[in-house]
């Protein structure tokens, strides 16, 4: 599938709870605004930063439902519907499109499910029976399977296979799959940078619900090949952008984001507020983040 749309920051918007553990719909509201008037230009609801894991079916539908109303044109939409079943990826799915998303982001079979190419890839071409574009979402450290060059060549003669999106965190790998000439995605906060000097296609980067107005500066920079200005402001980036990716990812993001003023609340159970110490760690890692935020 050609005329990839997903270009710069598509932000895997954190699914915003009250008190109570239910999803916190004017909250989701104020900040999808907020990230709107500093320039984000694309959002993935229900992503893994926003929880989709924790989320149940009806809850990631009427997310997707509420998110789309509020962007209602004005950003592109990334809905992930991945699901343990092939019937209800397709549900959810054909749902987002009716939304308005324009793509959606669907994790290979998990849990016990095929790993071999050809498992992969007729789960793929079974989703696409929805008539969505697809971004596949390679995460090799937590499904299990990867996927691969010659993979992607492969899942990409489905006519609604769009891309991939890269969360292995290995620069090398992402890198052999830029080197196919298809569309990518760069899932990793610690990789932005390099990733789009690389050429990678579009980001889908949950660590910019902490810090959006820098994250924005940061990718009109590299894609203007400002490269001097791009690698000054990941000199401030980097310290947290690292820190998040090194353990208790979705804890820290929503921790960050308290701090930066763009709170979503506590993130859902099973998933506990972070320990004191690894608070203070992440404080010192935003550094000037903070106050840059407030005065961009």
């Amino acid at each position: 599938m050609s005329n990839f749309a997903f270009h710069g920051i598509n932000l895997a918007i954190s699914t915003p709870f009250d008190e109570s553990g239910k999803i916190d719909y004017g909250r989701l509201e104020s900040l999808i605004e907020r990230y709107l008037a500093v320039g984000v230009g694309g959002f993935v609801l229900s992503s893994g930063t926003g929880m989709h894991v924790y989320l149940s079916r009806e809850e990631s539908k009427s997310l997707v439902a509420f998110g789309a109303k509020v962007i209602n044109g004005r950003a592109r939409i990334i809905a992930q519907t991945s699901a343990l079943l092939v019937d209800d990826v397709v549900e959810l799915t054909r749902h987002a499109a009716d939304c308005g998303a324009g793509a959606v982001m669907v994790l290979p079979p998990f849990f016990e499910g095929p790993a071999d190419d050809d498992g992969v890839f007729e789960f793929y071409s079974s989703v696409a029976r929805a008539g969505v574009p697809i971004i596949g979402y390679n995460v090799p450290q937590a499904v299990g399977v990867e996927i691969t060059p010659s993979l992607l060549r492969r899942l990409c003669e489905i006519p609604e296979f769009l891309a991939v999106k890269d969360s292995s965190g290995d620069l090398a790998s992402q890198a052999a799959l830029i080197r196919t000439g298809l569309p990518m995605m760069n899932g990793a906060d610690p990789l932005v940078p390099y990733a789009m000097y690389a050429g990678v296609g579009g980001l889908i980067w949950g660590g910019a619900n902490f810090a959006p107005k820098t994250c924005v500066e940061l990718v009109a920079a590299a894609q203007e090949h400002r490269w001097d200005d791009a690698r000054e402001v990941w000199r401030i980036l980097e310290p947290a952008m690292s820190l998040i990716w090194q353990g208790d990812y979705v804890q820290s993001v929503y921790a960050a984001a308290q701090m930066t003023g763009y709170g979503a609340g506590n993130p859902r159970r099973p998933l506990s507020r972070l320990s004191a110490g690894k608070i203070d760690a992440l404080r010192r890692a935003l550094g000037d983040l903070v106050e840059r935020e407030k005065a961009l």
